[in-house]
């Protein structure tokens, strides 16, 4: 694999040579824009050759069929692959390159240093099983109509024919593993076998391929099951007198916040932010709880403890709930609300061309997150994009109340807001549009959950909730929770936070109900800085904000803003703020 991408490198630097032959040297030739444009397809195709996975996942599908089996030798070819681009990313300088083309240069090589982190330092292989879950990327193949069915489902097959080698060397590679995540990925890996022992069955009913060819089929997904259900057992009887902690630690803590976040602050940085914006949120959700007490308590009197009486007010808003079976149904109801809120206030133009389909969270992706959004990539830009809702099947019904209570009339609304329109829907459609596929592949997290916080303050500073003072507290309840999941992020992380503190933290100071709090500190033992890209985001958009407020004065507008940020695609903020507080900018 190694020597293709070096042969590769040396045919286009024997390229450039020949269109450049009567130029200067291979410095001056890499100044060039379309050659530094030529180097990013080239990456991207050898990128997609050592992680197919991703390549299906972000709509590259020249490699659905391949699964590669996860071994050291494998680990080593990306390893050089890192040296190798990096090495090439040194004969473009950045400083003569477009602004557009300066953020690809800068995504490429933190790219590049996460990779060489990830596999030199983090081996995350070793610890986190869930590293080992494939069952997606064969759910993506099956469920997204990018290709006929037929040829789908022949690539599903080939893609199967390494899973027994795969989860065989997974075997070989997982020690000492994180117990959570362990957990975790048992629970996920058997809720996701649904995939090959029923729905790669159900689609060879609808396809075309001959009967003999399908009982071949099955056989090899039967095989399929077997290894993975081989692989949950090894799991379930993995025994270790001293399992590694799930806590990163300040070292790698630290490492991780850099590369993941790309953020203008230090993680410390952040969670001091978000410390003092924790207090702000007190004092005003006070001051509107204050106002609220007479309509909702009457002539009682009135808590002197703030903390206390904010709670008896969104205890007594949050009994305003749907009912278990209506959950789902009511957030399809809400889509086409937000929209013609969005196009009446006119506060950025929508692609009515791009779906949204509103589905039951998938089994293989429970565990983590009780909504989220599931946008096709910038390869397959026409595929679905899915609403996935958490199920509350079969809960109990005091789990369930609670849960309820916490996605109350008001917070189902705002969980709406920041997960479809204007939210994560509306800004990745933006991202599919713009013409660098780096900015659309190298997505910056922070800037896609920023955006979406933000875009909650901006639907209620725009009215959304008719002004209503329930609403606007209970959104400060929400952004609390941004704010309150880097605070608790951070603390367990590096500052060893127990799991006592952490509920107290959530229900007590961020007014969370005990289900929700149960549920943040299991995500928050399962996965490790992303939880931060909430606040950092919408605090470095909203101070992006303020400043392009200040800089175009009378000729500032909501709509103008907010169209020409999500421009430039997926990239972190403080590379889109240098473009748009730039006095010079190159085009």
């Amino acid at each position: 694999m190694i020597n293709k991408i070096l042969s590769a490198i040396v045919v286009l630097a024997l390229f450039l040579i020949a269109c450049k032959k009567d130029g200067g040297g291979m410095a001056e030739m890499n100044k060039d824009e379309a050659a530094f444009t030529g180097y990013t397809n080239h990456f991207l195709e050898a990128l997609w050759k050592l992680e197919p996975d991703r390549a299906t996942q972000t709509g590259y599908h020249q490699y659905d069929s391949l699964l590669l089996v996860p071994s050291e030798s494998q680990r080593q070819k990306m390893i050089s692959f890192t040296k190798v681009e990096t090495d090439s990313l040194l004969h473009y300088d950045p400083n003569i390159l477009s602004d557009s083309k300066k953020i690809d240069y800068q995504l490429i090589q933190n790219e590049l240093q996460e990779m060489q982190w990830n596999l030199q330092t983090l081996k995350a292989w070793e610890w986190n099983p869930n590293t080992y879950n494939v069952i997606g990327t064969f759910a993506y193949i099956l469920n997204e109509h990018y290709a006929p069915l037929d040829k789908r489902l022949r690539n599903f097959y080939e893609k199967m024919n390494n899973i027994p080698a795969y989860y065989k060397e997974a075997q070989k590679q997982v020690k000492n593993p994180v117990p959570e995540l362990t957990s975790l990925t048992i629970d996920q890996l058997n809720g996701g076998l649904g995939v090959f022992d029923k729905d790669f069955e159900d689609s060879l009913k609808k396809s075309k391929i001959p009967a003999a060819t399908q009982k071949l089929m099955l056989v090899r997904a039967k095989l399929s099951v077997d290894a993975i259900k081989g692989f949950t057992a090894f799991l379930t009887n993995i025994k270790s007198t001293k399992p590694r902690s799930f806590r990163l630690g300040q070292e790698l803590y630290q490492d991780k916040f850099k590369y993941q976040i790309q953020p203008a602050f230090t993680a410390q940085q952040v969670f001091n932010a978000a410390t003092e914006r924790k207090k702000f949120l007190h004092q005003e959700m006070g001051k509107l709880s204050k106002q609220l007490w007479p309509k909702y308590f009457g002539k009682q009197p009135m808590p002197k403890d703030s903390l206390e009486l904010i709670g008896k007010i969104i205890d007594t808003l949050s009994t305003k709930h749907v009912k278990p079976e209506e959950f789902q149904p009511a957030i399809e109801k809400l889509i086409p609300k937000l929209t013609e809120f969005v196009k009446a206030k006119d506060l950025l133009t929508q692609d009515a061309s791009k779906p949204l389909i509103v589905r039951k969270e998938p089994a293989y992706m429970a565990g983590v997150a009780g909504a989220s959004v599931s946008s096709p990539g910038p390869y397959d830009k026409g595929g679905n994009t899915y609403f996935n809702v958490g199920s509350l099947a079969g809960w109990a019904p005091e789990r369930a109340e609670s849960y309820l209570r916490e996605y109350n009339q008001y917070l189902l609304q705002i969980l709406c807001i920041h997960e479809a329109i204007p939210g994560h829907y509306t800004q990745l459609v933006y991202s599919n549009k713009t013409p660098s596929l780096i900015k659309s592949v190298l997505q910056n997290g922070a800037m896609i959950e920023g955006w979406a916080v933000y875009s909650e303050e901006m639907m209620l500073d725009a009215g959304y909730g008719n002004n209503e003072p329930e609403m606007r507290l209970m959104w400060y309840k929400w952004n609390l929770r941004s704010v309150c999941n880097t605070i608790l992020d951070y603390s367990v992380h590096c500052n060893n936070m127990s799991k006592e503190q952490a509920i107290k933290l959530l229900t007590r100071e961020a007014f969370q109900q005990q289900a929700e709090a149960e549920g943040k500190w299991k995500r928050v033992s399962v996965s490790s800085v992303q939880l931060t890209s909430y606040y950092t985001g919408y605090k470095e958009i909203v101070d992006l904000r303020d400043a392009y407020k200040k800089k175009m004065g009378d000729k500032y507008s909501v709509k103008e803003f907010n169209e020409k940020f999500l421009s430039y695609g997926s990239a972190p903020v403080k590379f889109i703020k240098e473009l748009m507080l730039g006095k010079s900018a190159k085009k």
